[in-house]
């Protein structure tokens, strides 16, 4: 018997999930596009800034990020690298707070203002309740992250999404593939190019083979699906999470429910 823990939710083998930062305006379109394809993602948001000219009104948050997911990217946008360790915490922890405040709910992840990043920063953003942390480094790949705070995605969006979308879905290893895409919503706007993110995502959306999911839902699946326990011959497994994993046996999706002990 072959088992496998290499299934997303609905037992596909494929994800897609988008990340966007800073809460420009120009995300009130970015969002509706998004939501026509049935595609999701996660916006990190300066809270200090919202309001401000060309950003998201602070009024707006709950209803605009409904369907996706909002998440720190510090109050004031500083380089993180480049200020004293208590700042650091205050433009974290305060992003945090606000953020809660305005979409209700624990937010618990990041993406690094400029991209400046160091192993030193990472241990003060776990110290604040950061359990995921994106990178702007490309990968060009689909792996999932081992370490969830140095999250590298597969591309920004201004790459070569359509050459890399056909990769994905043509990659037949049977493992999780995760196509993740990065940028600004403002770059559509300044380039003049919004017609690059819209065929995207009527090219990408609406497939059942995919499951579209925001940053925060991607690491609880994963930690879920990692934190099965199987039995020595792999013939019994217990789920102890609170959500339901899919795995593969002899190639045949399976579902262990939330707290199930099942015999295969």
């Amino acid at each position: 018997m072959i088992v496998k823990n290499n299934l997303f939710p609905g037992g596909v083998r494929r994800a897609l999930t988008m990340s966007y930062d800073d809460g420009m305006e120009y995300d009130y379109r970015l969002v509706e596009i998004f939501n026509r394809s049935g595609i999701r993602g996660t916006f990190h948001l300066n809270s200090g800034r919202l309001g401000e000219k060309e950003r998201v009104r602070p009024e707006d948050v709950a209803k605009l990020y409904k369907n996706h997911e909002v998440s720190v990217h510090t109050v004031n946008h500083p380089y993180l690298t480049q200020i004293p360790d208590a700042q650091v915490l205050e433009e974290i922890l305060e992003d945090k707070e606000r953020l809660e405040e305005l979409c209700g709910y624990p937010v618990r992840g990041m993406s690094w203002p400029f991209g400046a990043c160091t192993d030193h920063a990472v241990d003060l953003a776990v110290a604040c309740g950061m359990e995921y942390s994106r990178t702007v480094e490309a990968t060009g790949e689909f792996d999932l992250p081992q370490n969830f705070m140095k999250w590298n995605p597969t591309a920004h969006h201004d790459g070569d999404l359509k050459g890399l979308w056909k990769r994905f879905m043509e990659r037949e290893f049977e493992q999780q593939l995760l196509f993740y895409v990065w940028g600004h919503s403002f770059e559509f706007d300044r380039n003049q190019n919004w017609e690059r993110i819209e065929e995207f995502c009527s090219m990408a959306g609406g497939r059942e083979d995919v499951w579209y999911a925001t940053n925060i839902e991607i690491l609880d699946y994963v930690q879920a699906s990692r934190g099965l326990r199987f039995s020595r011959n792999r013939k019994l497994v217990y789920n102890p999470s609170a959500q339901n994993v899919w795995i593969s046996v002899d190639r045949e999706p399976v579902c262990i429910g939330a707290g199930e002990f099942r015999k295969l």
